[in-house]
């Protein structure tokens, strides 16, 4: 999981680069409106990719933990492993789930703030424009620091999963079990 955990999330923060990147490039005061409405549809097109991405990543992320914390938490039951392995499971489950949200929140209300921002539906939103740039701004780092934090709990229940595993085969070969 690691590995598809950390492809996710490099394309996901890297289209929250682009899209930021693509808003930093809309000059909402030049001449040409055919550019800025170019400008604007690319950052809302990147903007509205990568928050699918986003949210997708963190959604499998909620998904995975969820389904192995219920596989180690019967799997323990089943073959009377110690409780400390699930605790440890829920433990890592449940340091990743604030993060997520946080993102989820940021990536949605960026969105609409953004939506606010339109420098083609009218004049006088400096203010809004300035509030969404500061909301992309964070929500590109928090993203980012939240990422890492997943990964690193991902590689832990990794391990986890792994010492649940041997312990499986060590009682199973112990009863002659295959």
């Amino acid at each position: 999981m690691s590995r598809i955990f950390l492809s996710l999330a490099v394309i996901a923060n890297s289209g929250l680069w682009l899209s930021l990147w693509y808003g930093l490039s809309i000059d909402a005061g030049a001449a040409d409106m055919e550019a800025t409405r170019r400008s604007v549809s690319m950052h809302l097109l990147t903007a509205l990719g990568a928050s699918l991405l986003v949210l997708m990543m963190h959604a499998v992320v909620l998904t995975y933990f969820m389904g192995t914390g219920r596989w180690i938490e019967e799997t323990s039951a089943a073959y009377r492993l110690p409780e400390e392995l699930h605790r440890r499971s829920i433990r890592l489950k449940y340091r990743a789930i604030p993060g997520l949200v946080l993102c989820f929140v940021l990536v949605i209300v960026t969105g609409a703030v953004g939506a606010q921002a339109d420098p083609l539906a009218r004049a006088g939103n400096e203010w809004i424009a300035t509030a969404h740039f500061t909301l992309a701004v964070l929500t590109v780092l928090v993203n980012l620091g939240v990422s890492m934090l997943e990964y690193g709990a991902i590689r832990t229940n990794g391990g986890l999963i792994a010492q649940v595993v041997a312990e499986v085969r060590r009682i199973r070969a112990e009863r002659g079990l295959p």
